[in-house]
Protein backbone atom coordinates (compact mmCIF):
# COMPACT_ATOMS: atom_id res chain seq x y z
CA UNK A 1 0.00 0.00 0.00
CA UNK A 2 1.71 2.94 -1.43
CA UNK A 3 0.19 5.49 1.04
CA UNK A 4 -2.95 5.36 3.49
CA UNK A 5 -6.09 6.94 3.65
CA UNK A 6 -7.54 6.10 7.00
CA UNK A 7 -11.47 5.94 7.94
CA UNK A 8 -12.28 5.90 12.01
CA UNK A 9 -15.54 4.54 12.36
CA UNK A 10 -16.74 6.23 15.72
CA UNK A 11 -15.59 9.59 17.23
CA UNK A 12 -16.06 8.52 20.65
CA UNK A 13 -13.38 8.57 23.41
CA UNK A 14 -11.56 6.36 21.25
CA UNK A 15 -12.19 6.96 17.70
CA UNK A 16 -11.69 11.13 18.43
CA UNK A 17 -8.05 11.20 20.15
CA UNK A 18 -6.87 8.40 17.49
CA UNK A 19 -8.08 10.22 14.23
CA UNK A 20 -6.45 13.32 15.17
CA UNK A 21 -3.36 11.75 16.19
CA UNK A 22 -3.45 9.92 12.49
CA UNK A 23 -4.47 13.33 10.98
CA UNK A 24 -1.16 15.19 11.27
CA UNK A 25 0.59 12.81 9.20
CA UNK A 26 -2.44 10.99 6.76
CA UNK A 27 -5.55 11.90 5.27
CA UNK A 28 -7.97 10.78 7.44
CA UNK A 29 -12.43 10.50 7.20
CA UNK A 30 -13.69 11.09 10.56
CA UNK A 31 -16.81 8.70 10.22
CA UNK A 32 -19.86 8.62 12.68
CA UNK A 33 -23.78 7.86 12.16
CA UNK A 34 -24.45 10.68 15.14
CA UNK A 35 -24.94 13.96 12.98
CA UNK A 36 -24.89 15.72 15.88
CA UNK A 37 -21.59 14.82 16.78
CA UNK A 38 -20.25 15.43 13.72
CA UNK A 39 -21.75 19.34 13.91
CA UNK A 40 -20.56 19.40 17.56
CA UNK A 41 -16.99 18.48 16.81
CA UNK A 42 -17.11 20.58 13.32
CA UNK A 43 -17.11 23.55 15.60
CA UNK A 44 -14.20 22.81 16.95
CA UNK A 45 -15.04 21.11 20.08
CA UNK A 46 -15.31 17.89 21.90
CA UNK A 47 -17.48 17.79 24.51
CA UNK A 48 -16.26 14.15 25.84
CA UNK A 49 -12.79 16.73 26.36
CA UNK A 50 -10.58 13.89 25.68
CA UNK A 51 -9.14 16.15 22.66
CA UNK A 52 -8.55 19.86 23.78
CA UNK A 53 -9.77 22.24 21.50
CA UNK A 54 -6.48 24.18 19.61
CA UNK A 55 -5.68 20.45 19.23
CA UNK A 56 -9.10 19.37 17.31
CA UNK A 57 -8.91 22.63 15.54
CA UNK A 58 -5.40 22.21 13.81
CA UNK A 59 -6.43 19.32 11.90
CA UNK A 60 -9.94 20.15 10.93
CA UNK A 61 -10.61 20.41 7.15
CA UNK A 62 -14.58 21.08 5.31
CA UNK A 63 -13.44 19.28 2.75
CA UNK A 64 -11.83 15.52 2.30
CA UNK A 65 -7.96 16.48 2.61
CA UNK A 66 -5.74 15.04 0.15
CA UNK A 67 -2.87 14.94 2.27
CA UNK A 68 -3.03 15.30 5.78
CA UNK A 69 -5.80 16.54 7.78
CA UNK A 70 -9.45 14.75 9.67
CA UNK A 71 -12.61 15.33 7.59
CA UNK A 72 -15.94 14.64 9.21
CA UNK A 73 -18.68 12.87 8.06
CA UNK A 74 -22.27 11.03 8.66
CA UNK A 75 -21.71 9.97 4.60
CA UNK A 76 -21.46 6.65 3.55
CA UNK A 77 -20.28 7.19 0.28
CA UNK A 78 -17.42 9.78 1.27
CA UNK A 79 -15.47 6.96 3.03
CA UNK A 80 -15.23 4.89 -0.35
CA UNK A 81 -11.93 6.25 -1.23
CA UNK A 82 -10.28 4.81 1.94
CA UNK A 83 -7.78 2.14 1.95
CA UNK A 84 -7.58 1.40 5.55
CA UNK A 85 -10.63 1.82 7.93
CA UNK A 86 -10.23 1.60 11.78
CA UNK A 87 -13.10 0.49 14.23
CA UNK A 88 -13.77 2.33 17.42
CA UNK A 89 -17.37 1.42 18.27
CA UNK A 90 -18.59 0.53 21.92
CA UNK A 91 -18.72 -2.95 23.30
CA UNK A 92 -21.02 -2.89 25.41
CA UNK A 93 -23.39 -5.29 27.43
CA UNK A 94 -27.29 -6.51 27.52
CA UNK A 95 -28.87 -6.23 30.52
CA UNK A 96 -27.89 -9.97 31.55
CA UNK A 97 -24.31 -9.39 31.27
CA UNK A 98 -24.14 -10.85 27.98
CA UNK A 99 -21.99 -9.22 25.18
CA UNK A 100 -23.68 -7.04 22.36
CA UNK A 101 -22.11 -6.85 19.49
CA UNK A 102 -24.99 -4.78 17.50
CA UNK A 103 -22.02 -1.28 17.12
CA UNK A 104 -19.45 -3.66 15.62
CA UNK A 105 -21.71 -5.35 13.20
CA UNK A 106 -23.44 -2.81 11.89
CA UNK A 107 -19.67 -1.12 11.53
CA UNK A 108 -18.74 -3.79 9.92
CA UNK A 109 -21.55 -3.98 7.69
CA UNK A 110 -20.74 -0.68 7.19
CA UNK A 111 -17.58 -1.00 5.71
CA UNK A 112 -19.08 -4.00 3.25
CA UNK A 113 -20.93 -1.82 1.52
CA UNK A 114 -17.63 0.58 0.68
CA UNK A 115 -14.32 -1.84 1.05
CA UNK A 116 -12.48 -2.19 -2.15
CA UNK A 117 -9.41 -5.01 -2.76
CA UNK A 118 -6.08 -4.70 -0.89
CA UNK A 119 -7.96 -1.77 1.98
CA UNK A 120 -6.78 -3.02 5.84
CA UNK A 121 -9.69 -3.59 7.90
CA UNK A 122 -8.79 -2.36 12.07
CA UNK A 123 -10.80 -3.75 15.35
CA UNK A 124 -9.95 -1.82 18.37
CA UNK A 125 -12.77 -1.91 20.48
CA UNK A 126 -12.72 -4.73 23.51
CA UNK A 127 -14.09 -8.21 22.35
CA UNK A 128 -13.67 -11.82 23.50
CA UNK A 129 -11.47 -14.13 21.77
CA UNK A 130 -11.97 -14.85 18.02
CA UNK A 131 -14.50 -11.98 17.73
CA UNK A 132 -13.06 -10.21 15.00
CA UNK A 133 -12.44 -13.52 12.52
CA UNK A 134 -15.81 -15.24 13.44
CA UNK A 135 -18.05 -12.43 14.36
CA UNK A 136 -16.90 -9.58 12.38
CA UNK A 137 -15.27 -10.52 9.33
CA UNK A 138 -17.33 -12.58 7.90
CA UNK A 139 -20.25 -10.08 7.94
CA UNK A 140 -18.01 -7.72 5.67
CA UNK A 141 -17.27 -10.98 3.54
CA UNK A 142 -20.75 -11.40 3.49
CA UNK A 143 -21.90 -8.07 1.84
CA UNK A 144 -18.50 -6.76 0.15
CA UNK A 145 -18.37 -10.27 -1.72
CA UNK A 146 -14.88 -10.13 -1.28
CA UNK A 147 -12.47 -13.10 1.06
CA UNK A 148 -10.12 -12.17 3.80
CA UNK A 149 -6.61 -12.65 3.05
CA UNK A 150 -7.36 -12.77 -0.78
CA UNK A 151 -9.08 -9.69 -1.52
CA UNK A 152 -8.69 -7.69 2.08
CA UNK A 153 -7.00 -7.87 4.94
CA UNK A 154 -7.68 -7.04 8.75
CA UNK A 155 -5.72 -6.12 12.16
CA UNK A 156 -6.70 -6.06 15.56
CA UNK A 157 -4.88 -3.45 17.78
CA UNK A 158 -6.85 -3.24 21.26
CA UNK A 159 -7.64 0.26 22.62
CA UNK A 160 -6.09 1.23 25.86
CA UNK A 161 -7.66 4.76 26.56
CA UNK A 162 -7.90 5.74 30.09
CA UNK A 163 -11.05 8.24 29.82
CA UNK A 164 -9.84 12.18 31.92
CA UNK A 165 -6.28 11.03 32.02
CA UNK A 166 -3.98 13.88 30.48
CA UNK A 167 -1.33 12.15 31.21
CA UNK A 168 -1.48 8.73 29.92
CA UNK A 169 -3.02 9.68 26.25
CA UNK A 170 -3.70 7.66 23.12
CA UNK A 171 0.09 8.28 21.98
CA UNK A 172 1.83 7.69 25.10
CA UNK A 173 0.45 4.07 25.91
CA UNK A 174 2.29 1.24 24.49
CA UNK A 175 -0.13 -0.38 21.59
CA UNK A 176 -0.65 -3.59 21.02
CA UNK A 177 -1.23 -4.87 17.65
CA UNK A 178 -1.56 -7.23 15.01
CA UNK A 179 -2.71 -8.51 11.48
CA UNK A 180 -4.38 -11.06 9.48
CA UNK A 181 -0.91 -12.33 7.73
CA UNK A 182 2.12 -11.84 8.65
CA UNK A 183 3.03 -9.03 6.06
CA UNK A 184 -0.71 -6.96 7.22
CA UNK A 185 0.56 -7.29 10.89
CA UNK A 186 3.72 -5.49 9.92
CA UNK A 187 1.93 -2.95 7.78
CA UNK A 188 -0.79 -2.09 10.50
CA UNK A 189 2.66 -2.28 13.19
CA UNK A 190 3.95 0.23 11.31
CA UNK A 191 1.14 1.94 11.05
CA UNK A 192 0.36 2.79 14.34
CA UNK A 193 4.52 3.66 14.94
CA UNK A 194 4.16 6.42 13.23
CA UNK A 195 1.98 8.12 16.04
CA UNK A 196 2.38 5.88 19.04
CA UNK A 197 5.28 7.89 20.72
CA UNK A 198 5.53 4.77 23.00
CA UNK A 199 5.90 2.17 20.61
CA UNK A 200 4.11 -0.76 20.03
CA UNK A 201 4.12 -5.10 21.01
CA UNK A 202 3.26 -6.68 17.16
CA UNK A 203 1.08 -10.06 18.81
CA UNK A 204 1.30 -13.39 17.05
CA UNK A 205 -1.86 -13.65 16.33
CA UNK A 206 -5.36 -11.18 16.17
CA UNK A 207 -6.80 -13.86 18.93
CA UNK A 208 -3.46 -13.03 20.82
CA UNK A 209 -4.14 -9.47 20.61
CA UNK A 210 -8.00 -10.07 21.73
CA UNK A 211 -7.13 -11.82 24.50
CA UNK A 212 -4.72 -9.06 26.12
CA UNK A 213 -7.21 -7.09 25.70
CA UNK A 214 -9.99 -8.26 27.81
CA UNK A 215 -7.50 -9.61 30.65
CA UNK A 216 -5.82 -6.58 31.19
CA UNK A 217 -9.07 -4.88 32.89
CA UNK A 218 -10.45 -8.79 33.91
CA UNK A 219 -7.01 -8.77 36.05
CA UNK A 220 -7.68 -4.98 37.76
CA UNK A 221 -11.68 -6.08 37.99
CA UNK A 222 -10.39 -9.10 40.60
CA UNK A 223 -7.66 -6.98 42.33
CA UNK A 224 -10.56 -4.17 42.84
CA UNK A 225 -13.07 -7.00 44.04
CA UNK A 226 -10.50 -8.60 46.63
CA UNK A 227 -9.80 -5.04 48.59
CA UNK A 228 -13.91 -4.45 48.03
CA UNK A 229 -14.26 -7.73 49.78
CA UNK A 230 -11.51 -6.21 52.17
CA UNK A 231 -13.74 -3.35 52.86
CA UNK A 232 -16.87 -5.96 53.72
CA UNK A 233 -14.56 -7.69 56.22
CA UNK A 234 -13.55 -4.23 57.55
CA UNK A 235 -16.76 -3.10 58.13
CA UNK A 236 -18.00 -6.20 60.23
CA UNK A 237 -14.60 -5.63 62.41
CA UNK A 238 -15.43 -2.12 63.13
CA UNK A 239 -12.11 -0.95 61.33
CA UNK A 240 -11.20 1.49 58.51
CA UNK A 241 -10.30 -0.57 55.12
CA UNK A 242 -7.64 2.39 53.93
CA UNK A 243 -5.58 2.92 56.95
CA UNK A 244 -5.57 -1.07 56.80
CA UNK A 245 -4.30 -0.43 52.57
CA UNK A 246 -1.91 2.05 54.06
CA UNK A 247 -0.33 0.36 56.33
CA UNK A 248 -0.11 -2.98 54.05
CA UNK A 249 1.09 -0.77 51.33
CA UNK A 250 4.12 0.12 52.84
CA UNK A 251 5.70 -3.28 51.57
CA UNK A 252 7.31 -2.79 48.47
CA UNK A 253 5.37 -5.69 46.66
CA UNK A 254 2.42 -4.96 48.04
CA UNK A 255 -0.39 -4.12 44.92
CA UNK A 256 -1.88 -0.48 46.07
CA UNK A 257 -5.63 -1.02 44.68
CA UNK A 258 -8.57 0.99 46.54
CA UNK A 259 -12.19 -0.31 47.04
CA UNK A 260 -15.00 1.25 45.39
CA UNK A 261 -17.38 1.58 42.78
CA UNK A 262 -16.59 -0.03 39.23
CA UNK A 263 -18.04 1.39 36.46
CA UNK A 264 -17.42 2.59 33.07
CA UNK A 265 -16.64 1.39 29.90
CA UNK A 266 -13.99 -1.19 30.22
CA UNK A 267 -13.34 -2.66 34.12
CA UNK A 268 -16.91 -3.17 34.54
CA UNK A 269 -17.83 -4.54 31.06
CA UNK A 270 -15.08 -6.36 29.52
CA UNK A 271 -14.45 -9.49 31.85
CA UNK A 272 -17.75 -10.50 30.72
CA UNK A 273 -16.10 -10.88 27.60
CA UNK A 274 -13.64 -13.40 28.07
CA UNK A 275 -15.88 -15.19 30.75
CA UNK A 276 -18.86 -15.64 27.69
CA UNK A 277 -16.29 -16.91 25.95
CA UNK A 278 -15.09 -19.75 28.45
CA UNK A 279 -18.27 -20.90 28.94
CA UNK A 280 -19.06 -20.98 25.37
CA UNK A 281 -16.27 -23.72 25.17
CA UNK A 282 -17.23 -25.39 28.51
CA UNK A 283 -15.02 -23.56 31.31
CA UNK A 284 -16.35 -21.29 34.39
CA UNK A 285 -14.04 -18.96 35.25
CA UNK A 286 -15.25 -18.76 38.60
CA UNK A 287 -12.37 -16.02 39.78
CA UNK A 288 -13.94 -13.45 37.24
CA UNK A 289 -17.13 -14.17 37.53
CA UNK A 290 -16.86 -13.84 41.62
CA UNK A 291 -15.00 -10.51 40.92
CA UNK A 292 -18.05 -9.23 39.11
CA UNK A 293 -20.43 -10.31 41.48
CA UNK A 294 -18.51 -8.83 44.36
CA UNK A 295 -18.23 -5.32 42.06
CA UNK A 296 -21.62 -4.96 40.52
CA UNK A 297 -22.79 -5.51 44.26
CA UNK A 298 -21.04 -2.55 45.61
CA UNK A 299 -23.57 -0.17 45.29
CA UNK A 300 -26.20 -1.76 47.14
CA UNK A 301 -24.13 -2.56 49.67
CA UNK A 302 -22.47 0.57 50.32
CA UNK A 303 -26.69 2.43 50.22
CA UNK A 304 -27.29 -0.20 53.08
CA UNK A 305 -24.34 0.89 55.28
CA UNK A 306 -25.20 4.45 54.84
CA UNK A 307 -28.42 4.05 55.90
CA UNK A 308 -27.08 2.06 58.99
CA UNK A 309 -25.31 5.37 59.72
CA UNK A 310 -28.71 7.07 59.45
CA UNK A 311 -30.40 4.54 61.44
CA UNK A 312 -27.31 5.35 64.56
CA UNK A 313 -27.83 9.53 64.50
CA UNK A 314 -31.73 8.49 64.96
CA UNK A 315 -32.12 10.22 61.08
CA UNK A 316 -36.11 8.56 59.71
CA UNK A 317 -34.74 6.80 56.71
CA UNK A 318 -38.49 6.77 54.47
CA UNK A 319 -38.49 10.47 53.17
CA UNK A 320 -35.15 11.12 54.03
CA UNK A 321 -33.26 13.90 52.01
CA UNK A 322 -30.44 12.54 50.31
CA UNK A 323 -27.15 14.85 47.96
CA UNK A 324 -25.50 12.48 46.19
CA UNK A 325 -22.26 14.48 44.51
CA UNK A 326 -21.07 12.63 41.26
CA UNK A 327 -22.11 10.21 38.98
CA UNK A 328 -19.74 10.29 36.48
CA UNK A 329 -17.86 6.70 36.58
CA UNK A 330 -14.74 8.60 37.23
CA UNK A 331 -13.23 11.88 38.98
CA UNK A 332 -12.93 15.06 36.36
CA UNK A 333 -14.37 13.38 33.77
CA UNK A 334 -17.35 13.69 32.00
CA UNK A 335 -18.15 9.71 31.51
CA UNK A 336 -21.27 8.31 32.75
CA UNK A 337 -21.34 5.36 31.04
CA UNK A 338 -22.20 2.41 33.08
CA UNK A 339 -21.94 4.36 36.16
CA UNK A 340 -22.19 2.61 39.31
CA UNK A 341 -23.65 5.75 41.35
CA UNK A 342 -26.70 4.92 40.33
CA UNK A 343 -26.92 1.33 42.01
CA UNK A 344 -26.12 3.60 45.31
CA UNK A 345 -28.83 6.28 43.94
CA UNK A 346 -31.34 3.43 43.24
CA UNK A 347 -30.97 1.37 46.78
CA UNK A 348 -31.44 4.57 48.42
CA UNK A 349 -34.44 5.30 47.26
CA UNK A 350 -35.77 1.87 47.48
CA UNK A 351 -35.06 2.62 51.35
CA UNK A 352 -37.76 5.05 50.86
CA UNK A 353 -34.91 8.28 50.54
CA UNK A 354 -35.58 11.48 48.46
CA UNK A 355 -32.01 11.02 46.29
CA UNK A 356 -30.81 14.32 44.60
CA UNK A 357 -27.61 14.54 42.38
CA UNK A 358 -25.43 17.02 41.54
CA UNK A 359 -22.42 16.80 39.47
CA UNK A 360 -20.53 19.80 37.27
CA UNK A 361 -18.66 17.33 34.90
CA UNK A 362 -21.71 15.55 33.85
CA UNK A 363 -23.89 16.83 30.29
CA UNK A 364 -27.99 17.11 32.06
CA UNK A 365 -28.75 15.58 28.74
CA UNK A 366 -26.71 12.26 28.68
CA UNK A 367 -27.43 11.75 32.17
CA UNK A 368 -31.63 12.17 31.72
CA UNK A 369 -31.03 10.21 28.63
CA UNK A 370 -29.34 7.40 30.00
CA UNK A 371 -30.89 7.28 33.72
CA UNK A 372 -33.79 9.16 33.86
CA UNK A 373 -32.21 11.21 36.53
CA UNK A 374 -32.06 15.12 36.55
CA UNK A 375 -29.26 17.18 37.83
CA UNK A 376 -29.33 19.86 39.69
CA UNK A 377 -27.48 23.10 39.20
CA UNK A 378 -26.75 24.15 42.58
CA UNK A 379 -27.84 23.15 46.08
CA UNK A 380 -27.69 23.88 50.17
CA UNK A 381 -25.88 21.68 52.10
CA UNK A 382 -28.09 22.41 55.21
CA UNK A 383 -31.08 21.24 53.21
CA UNK A 384 -29.92 17.85 53.46
CA UNK A 385 -30.24 14.58 56.61
CA UNK A 386 -27.12 12.95 54.66
CA UNK A 387 -24.38 13.69 51.92
CA UNK A 388 -22.97 10.94 49.79
CA UNK A 389 -19.30 12.25 47.95
CA UNK A 390 -19.49 9.75 45.21
CA UNK A 391 -17.03 11.04 42.85
CA UNK A 392 -13.53 13.10 44.05
CA UNK A 393 -14.08 15.80 41.31
CA UNK A 394 -11.70 18.43 42.03
CA UNK A 395 -14.65 21.12 42.87
CA UNK A 396 -15.45 18.52 45.69
CA UNK A 397 -12.44 19.25 47.70
CA UNK A 398 -13.18 22.82 48.36
CA UNK A 399 -16.37 22.37 49.69
CA UNK A 400 -16.95 23.46 53.18
CA UNK A 401 -18.87 20.32 54.67
CA UNK A 402 -18.83 22.74 58.12
CA UNK A 403 -21.99 24.06 56.69
CA UNK A 404 -24.38 20.81 56.42
CA UNK A 405 -26.67 20.35 58.96
CA UNK A 406 -25.42 18.77 62.45
CA UNK A 407 -27.55 15.94 62.45
CA UNK A 408 -26.95 14.41 59.07
CA UNK A 409 -24.74 11.94 58.13
CA UNK A 410 -21.28 11.93 55.69
CA UNK A 411 -20.68 9.50 53.46
CA UNK A 412 -17.15 9.33 51.46
CA UNK A 413 -17.06 6.47 48.86
CA UNK A 414 -13.71 8.29 47.53
CA UNK A 415 -12.17 8.97 50.82
CA UNK A 416 -11.88 12.16 49.38
CA UNK A 417 -11.94 13.94 52.48
CA UNK A 418 -10.09 13.94 56.49
CA UNK A 419 -11.49 10.72 58.13
CA UNK A 420 -12.38 12.52 61.42
CA UNK A 421 -14.49 15.05 58.61
CA UNK A 422 -16.50 11.87 57.33
CA UNK A 423 -19.26 9.79 59.71
CA UNK A 424 -18.46 7.06 57.53
CA UNK A 425 -15.97 5.97 54.45
CA UNK A 426 -15.47 2.91 51.55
Amino acid sequence: MDSHKICMIGLGYVGLPLAVEFAKYFPVIGFDIRQSRIDELNQGHDNTLEVEDDNLQSVLSLKIPSGKGLYLSSNLEEIRACNVYIVTVPTPVDKNNRPDLTPLIKASETIGKVISKIDIVIYESTVYPGCTEEDCLPVIEKISGMKLNVDFYAGYSPERINPGDKEHTVTTIRKVTSGSTPEIAEIVDQLYKTVITAGTHKAPSIRVAETAKVIENSQRDINIAFVNELAHICAHMKLDTRAVLDAAGTKWNFLKFSPGLVGGHCIGVDPYYIAQKAQEMGYHPEIILAGRRMNDGMGAWVASQIVKLMIKKDIPINKSKVLVLGITFKENCPDVRNTKVVDVVNELRQFGCDVDIFDPWADAAEVMHEYKETLLTDYNLSDYNTIVLAVAHNEFKGIDFAKRSKMSVLYDIKSLLPLDVVDGRL
